[in-house]
């Protein structure tokens, strides 16, 4: 009869009693790895139970996919039979966990002693029954036979390698079997001492092990802490009328870097077609010299794999890449899946493109909205093996460049199955890879996107505007599931998006959806001189913008400074400054008394942040915080200070509810530095 335990996956031999279930985390019944960065620390609990009394063990093995053999460490009983054990991820790469357990008759044993022990029984047989337990574990630590020595005389070489648990456990047998030394031996069966060896040298009879081996894919550090920066390089050049260049963007790479971002976004660089080329704010009609939109890819002069001739060759790319990495930035490029009608793609591989009944291909449109500049990538082809391999081809050209960050413009109109496998098959040949997913979708989509491989992700933050707006998405972001694979990426802005809440060009407006997006997500990006100059003209009646980078090359103003980049520069120095905020999930919402005063605590070890921002951009608002002292060790009564890292005030708090006012036409928010 093949029996098995279905809550455990685990094979039984009809002996095996305990079940292993509701393991957390565990994504989809083991079907995606969960994410995490070298040095997290993974935290599994499980429910692990059996029936009668007995006293159970469990450990958690892990290893590193390469790894012949598994490291274990024991498991904690937490309450109502949820046990919980950690591992740190190491390195880069893909680790691999499950749980294994047992009834432990050796603890309930122990147990079964104090309880009679209390009760005054003598338990002389007992012992003996403990004297074989300890024979199970001289076994284990390398000793042979019973605990007593023998007959025979033993050498002294035999003597000089016995180990010291052999010795103290060929001690303990002895002293069980010997009734002259009962007090003793009650004494030692009760001992901390019996307990330590019971958890060192398992009796392992019987065993369930879980039924799944679940994975953890480990990226590179910058996957769980990086702070983005978008620029069109078409519009970096410092003269009215000039097509911008690689060049130019290398000029300006001083002052990116020195505002503190680390990775430079460009969208489309690559050769734009002339069919149906759209002009300015979207319009129909191109006139002479515009320059069309970048995510029109493809001319005579190439497709997805090669530059726009005006902004430089590949040799002029690969030399940015080479250059922001001396200012510890990284190059991210865009992955937009669409053609203009003058892509290579169309004339030698039609068939990746749908086509209408009269034969032509099918353009992009989004009714009522169309798109003639557009071709979209038709994934049901019947070529779709080819389609898919040139497409990992492209990615493995950028990847030779030098690129290791690649957005990906609406994945969530391409099939899931091909996102999986391509970021797989890339990250094979280079395991630094990491994939920001640019969707804007139903939630269950975007979440399945970062379960088949994306590293980051964008979200709703753009428009989670008010207090309990806020504190409800973050909760769900860091609370929820989806803390184990679902890498916020926070944008205030986007070129795509010019949000309403933004619209008027009210600056407070823009230091708060700034200041809230660099400190409740560890990363997150801006969309460039357009948001740091406050640009909010909207095309009417749209989240988008009046005069559009998308559409024409803009000149902006390099040298200009304001509020905003003086706070984004400082927020960002800090933000490198301290690890409590190079993390998402460590955060603990505060309680206020003000509809809109948000305050948040983001600790690590000897690192404690206390976030408080007014959200209401237009009124001084006023409030009692409530901190959770209790988290960080603080008494009652006792004082602390705290310190705002945004103006160096310092403040005397007591116990754990204080006072906080914030005028937003001043600086509406704090950055408090706890220091006790």
């Amino acid at each position: 009869m093949n029996v098995t335990e279905k809550s455990s996956g685990s094979p039984l031999s009809g002996q095996s009693r305990v079940v292993i279930e509701h393991v957390s985390p565990e994504l989809d019944g083991g079907r995606f790895p969960i994410k995490a960065i070298p040095g997290d620390v993974i935290a599994v609990e499980a429910d692990i139970f059996a029936d009668g009394h007995d006293y159970l063990s469990a450990r958690l093995l892990y290893k590193f996919i390469d790894d012949a053999t598994w490291t274990e460490t024991a498991m904690t009983l937490l309450v109502n039979d949820r046990w919980g054990a950690s591992f740190i991820a190491e390195k880069q790469g893909h680790y691999l966990y499950t749980i294994e357990a047992w009834v432990d008759h050796a603890a309930s044993w122990q147990h079964e002693i104090h309880l009679k022990v209390a009760d005054g029984q003598r338990i002389t047989s007992e012992l003996l029954a403990g004297a074989q337990y300890v024979d199970g574990m001289l076994g284990l630590a390398g000793g042979t036979g019973q605990g007593v020595k023998g007959k025979g005389k033993k050498t002294k070489n035999v003597v000089a390698e016995e180990t010291p648990d052999v010795k103290a456990l060929r001690e303990m047998a002895a002293l069980f079997r010997d009734e002259s030394r009962y007090d003793e031996a009650v004494s030692v069966a009760e001992s901390d001492q019996f307990t330590f060896y019971v958890n060192r040298y398992p009796e392992r009879r019987h065993v369930t092990r879980y039924g799944q081996e679940l994975g953890v894919e480990v990226d590179r550090a910058r996957a769980g802490f990086s702070t983005w920066y978008c620029l069109f390089p078409r519009s970096a050049a410092r003269e009215e009328g000039k097509h911008g260049t690689f060049r130019d963007v290398e000029a300006l790479l001083p002052r990116i870097s020195g505002m503190g971002f680390d990775v430079l976004y460009l969208p489309p660089i690559h050769p734009i077609g002339m069919a149906h080329r759209k002009g300015k704010n979207n319009s129909v009609v191109c006139q002479p010299g515009e320059p069309g939109v970048p995510y029109g890819i493809g001319s005579p002069d190439g497709g997805h794999d090669a530059i726009h001739p005006e902004l430089g060759t590949v040799d002029d790319f690969k030399h940015l890449i080479a250059i922001a990495a001396n200012y510890g930035m990284e190059v991210a490029m865009d992955l937009a899946i669409q053609c203009s009608p003058d892509h290579p793609w169309a004339t030698e591989h039609p068939e990746w493109f749908k086509k209408r009944p009269d034969g032509t291909i099918q353009y992009a449109e989004n009714p009522p909205k169309k798109y003639q500049d557009i071709y979209p990538v038709y994934f049901e082809t019947e070529d779709w093996q080819n389609l898919w391999d040139e497409l990992k081809r492209v990615l493995l050209v950028w990847a030779s460049w030098g690129v290791r960050i690649v957005r990906v413009d609406n994945p969530h109109t391409k099939p899931f199955g091909f996102w999986e496998w391509v970021i797989a098959e890339v990250k094979k040949e280079y395991p630094d890879m990491l994939f920001l997913a640019e969707a804007f979708t139903k939630p269950k989509v975007m979440q399945e996107l970062g379960k088949r491989g994306f590293a980051h992700s964008y979200t709703y933050y753009t428009w989670r505007n008010t207090k309990y707006e806020l504190e409800q998405y973050m909760t769900e972001l860091t609370q929820s599931e989806m803390k184990y694979y679902y890498r916020p990426n926070f944008w205030p802005t986007t070129h795509d998006i010019n949000p309403y809440i933004l619209q008027t060009g009210h600056e407070p407006q823009f230091l708060i959806r700034y200041f809230l997006a660099a400190t409740l997500s560890s990363n997150y990006g801006i969309y460039g001189p357009s948001f740091e100059l406050m640009e909010y003209v909207p095309f009417p009646n749209k989240e988008e913008y009046l005069n559009s980078e998308k559409y024409e090359i803009r000149l902006w103003d390099w040298d200009k400074t304001n509020k905003l980049t003086y706070l984004i520069t400082l927020v960002n120095r800090i933000r490198h400054e301290n690890v409590a905020l190079q993390t998402t999930n460590n955060l603990t919402i505060c309680q206020v008394d003000d509809d809109a005063i948000m305050a948040y605590l983001k600790t690590s070890v000897d690192n404690r942040l206390l976030i408080v921002v007014n959200t209401d951009a237009y009124s001084r608002r006023a409030g009692v915080v409530q901190v959770p002292i209790w988290q960080l060790g603080i008494g009652n009564d006792q004082y602390y200070t705290v310190r705002d890292l945004l103006t160096g005030a310092q403040y005397t708090w007591q116990g754990e509810r204080n006072y906080v006012e914030l005028d937003p036409y001043a600086l509406p928010m704090h950055l408090f530095k706890l220091e006790l």
